[in-house]
């Protein structure tokens, strides 16, 4: 089969798009981890006005999840993106607060924050050369293998913090 110039120049423009950048990722999960909020939000009205026990702990722990998840993402990317240590830790603490990780991404969008893609090979940058950097290039490289254990590793943790004990919301 072969294709025709029109649909090879379509591939050529709509496949860009289509990857997952560190913009399209950390947006991802900072919209998501505000739709859990409302989910959370939702369950907490529904166990406070209708009693509903199972909503909270249905809703918490999709919103924890996804908590953790943004969390990961945002060391990822901070690192990818060169961020201060303190940038990143504020990236995972504006997850605290309901809603709070959407302005935070349009600020970093609009501050240029977000722009470029993953690093896969060590450019001169002085920072290229430490530990964690040729990790992040190393897990880079295997995008599976680092999407599973990412996975795998949220849904450890998720299961030890359950094991420990819900957060007690009032």
């Amino acid at each position: 089969m072969t294709t025709s110039p029109a649909t090879s120049a379509t591939a050529a423009v709509t496949a860009p798009a289509s990857r997952l950048t560190p913009k399209r990722l950390y947006r991802a999960l900072a919209l998501a981890e505000a739709v859990t909020w409302t989910i959370l939000i939702v369950a907490m009205i529904l166990k406070y006005a209708a009693g509903i026990e199972w909503a909270v702990l249905v809703g918490g722990s999709i919103h924890g999840f996804v908590f953790l998840a943004y969390a990961f993402q945002s060391v990822l990317v901070g690192v990818n993106q060169r961020w201060n240590v303190g940038r990143i830790a504020f990236a995972v603490l504006t997850a605290i607060v309901p809603y709070a990780t959407v302005p935070f991404e349009l600020w970093l969008v609009r501050k240029g924050h977000l722009e470029g893609d993953w690093r896969f090979e060590a450019t001169d940058h002085p920072a290229d050369g430490n530990w964690v950097n040729r990790l992040l290039r190393w897990f880079l490289a295997r995008p599976l293998l680092l999407t599973v254990l990412a996975v795998v590793g949220i849904a450890a943790l998720f299961a030890v913090l359950l094991m420990i004990g819900p957060p007690k919301i009032g």
